[in-house]
């Protein structure tokens, strides 16, 4: 690669008028590593980030919730609920579509980091949401 001259404390356009200076393999070869740069720069960013929504994506519903859900449910099977038990479950189903809810939330935000669909996103990451109610 071609030595170029330049000032100590160079501007941002000052570098690019360097750099319309070189030849097209070695202005190639200098975008290259541009931008592997940036990658580097930028990955632990992507990657912790990533990592958060993944962990976020991945906490299901509160085992309390489900347990309780799920008591409630086979009960409804079984015999009409209380007054108190329906407005429980209301409460629960509610509580679980939040949860869902804020999860889908996580995974656009995963998507749109990955450049991708949600469902794109949910089908690379075999992720099903259940069906509670």
């Amino acid at each position: 690669m071609p030595t170029i001259q330049v000032k100590a404390n160079v501007s941002s356009t000052e570098l690019l008028d360097a750099v319309e200076q070189l030849p097209l393999p070695d202005l190639e070869e200098f975008l290259d590593r541009v931008l592997a740069l940036r990658a580097r720069r930028v990955a632990p960013t992507l990657a912790s980030e990533e990592a958060e929504l993944l962990t976020k994506i991945n906490t299901g519903i509160p085992d309390r919730i489900q347990i309780r859900f799920d008591e409630l449910s086979q009960l409804q099977t079984m015999r009409e609920l209380s007054l108190e038990e329906e407005t429980e479950l209301f409460e629960l189903v509610n509580q679980i579509e939040t949860i869902e809810a804020q999860r889908i939330e996580y995974l656009a935000q995963l998507a749109q980091l990955h450049g991708k669909s949600v469902r794109e996103m949910m089908a690379e990451l075999n992720i099903t949401f259940p069906n509670h109610a």
